[in-house]
């Protein structure tokens, strides 16, 4: 398999592939004061009520199913292996820090309470174990001790770490009140933020790894370079205030590779950068939960129409359906990285199982929200029954093989409430993009962004 194949499926098959469809976990110190149930599906609800349902029920898993000690997003509602119910994710917090602003801006909950919430995941985090200034991917959500990802992967993950501040930058511009708790809370993120050595995970070399290890050191040898999700971990390493990458490493590590440029059409619509068909979707919303796509461009890119494209490519395969699938249509679209019938896998067009992941098409609302509505509708007024539950749409779904999951995920929940609140109001994307570090960040990389002129 080439290196570059390897990059985006390593996060997709290397320890999730046997994280199959289990009972889910139950969750602890539920608080529901706030946030109601809403399992039967309501009829002749107007689109902006259906997108307050979808936000509300699924901002759930995050705010009844955090870690109870920790506050932490668990990496699913199903146990990850045999590690039980203590397993909590780093990226998948940082999705949880932001979805919990939009509650808070929706009125779901106070915001003493989500300043409460944040403060407890911060808190925890300034006494976790980090590694020159960088999370694992996995901790105990009650005591911040690694959980081994992989058998070498129990040490740093810049890629996680960057998910998680993209989170927490965009909640240090949001908990700007005069107060001890939103006082502590900036501060806190702050010292840690500056605390990243990003350089250092250079190995003095024009590109940015991975992985680093105490008891395994650079063994995983895994750079991060062409196109897929790692783009935010490239403009928050230059944004870095203290440990910052040069722009050489950004130019000879992360665009210099043979599945950056693209270029090609597929469907009729051309593809900047990236894989044929652009990969499963989620390259056009980790990065971009914060990142505000539109108006941001450089050399390589203009990110809005790499983004915007790559999910017209999608929705146009499922709709012309080449394996004639059941289910699959202009109201049923969207293949990413989920949970499937046969274990986790990275769907895309080039690895089509048949699965519809709802995350696919819902996060992709600023892209293409004509699109995406028709199949947010279709998801819940005609297949709620089967999919819709106390924590929003289950992971994955596929009518040809008559599957539907029980299952969960922070990585894939999250960036629904986030891309629709960006839809809706762009508040995530301007808070984050009015951080002085980001600002300068994305200059040192000549990377112009409307959003920060205006």
């Amino acid at each position: 398999m080439l290196k570059s194949r390897y990059y985006f499926l390593f996060l997709c098959t290397l320890v999730y592939i046997s994280c199959t469809n289990q009972q889910p976990a139950h969750a602890q110190a539920k608080n529901t004061d706030h946030i109601v149930p809403q399992l039967k599906i309501r009829k002749n609800l107007t689109d902006e009520q259906l997108l307050d349902l979808v936000q509300k029920q699924t901002f759930r898993y995050f705010w009844d199913f955090g870690h109870p000690v920790s506050g932490m997003a668990r990496e699913r509602s199903n146990k990850s292996f045999d590690y039980g119910d203590e397993v909590v994710t780093t990226g998948g917090t940082g999705f949880g820090v932001m979805a919990t602003i939009v509650a808070a801006e929706r009125k779901f909950i106070t915001r003493e309470q989500a300043a409460a919430r944040t403060k407890k995941i911060v808190d925890f985090l300034w006494k976790a174990d980090m590694f020159h200034g960088a999370f694992p991917h996995w901790m105990n959500g009650e005591t911040g001790r690694v959980i081994r990802f992989s058998p070498k992967d129990d040490g740093a993950d810049l890629v996680e770490t960057s998910f998680l501040f993209q989170g927490l930058l965009t909640a240090r511009q949001y908990y700007t009140a005069d107060n001890a708790v939103e006082s502590d809370i900036r501060n806190k993120i702050l010292w840690m933020w500056e605390g990243i050595e990003w350089n250092w995970f250079t190995q003095q070399q024009n590109v940015l790894y991975w992985h680093w290890s105490p008891n395994n050191d650079w063994s995983m040898n895994h750079q991060l370079k062409g196109w897929n999700e790692c783009f935010i971990t490239y403009v928050l390493a230059a944004s870095s205030p203290k440990f910052a990458i040069d722009k050489r490493v950004y130019e000879d590590g992360w665009a210099n590779s043979n599945t950056f440029f693209n270029g090609k059409k597929f469907l009729g619509i051309t593809l900047p950068l990236g894989f044929d068909f652009g990969g499963p979707l989620f390259f056009s919303h980790y990065s971009f939960l914060g990142l505000d796509p539109r108006g941001l461009k450089d050399r390589y890119a203009d990110y809005f129409e790499q983004n915007k494209n790559h999910t017209l490519i999608n929705h146009a395969y499922c709709v012309e359906n080449p394996k004639h699938y059941k289910g699959y249509g202009e109201n049923s679209w969207g293949l990413t990285a989920s949970d499937s019938w046969q274990g986790y896998a990275a769907h895309s067009p080039t690895e089509d199982l048949g699965v519809i992941s709802p995350t696919a098409a819902l996060s992709a609302f600023p892209y293409t929200p004509e699109y995406s509505m028709k199949a947010l509708k279709h998801f819940y007024f005609d297949l709620g029954d089967k999919i819709w539950t106390e924590y929003g749409f289950v992971d994955g779904f596929s009518e040809e093989h008559n599957w539907y999951a029980k299952s969960h995920l922070a990585i894939d929940q999250g960036p629904i409430i986030c891309m629709i609140e960006n839809y809706r109001s762009g508040l995530l994307w301007k808070l984050f993009m009015s951080s002085p570090d980001v600002k300068k960040g994305l200059d040192k990389l000549g990377i112009e962004s409307t959003a920060i002129k205006n």
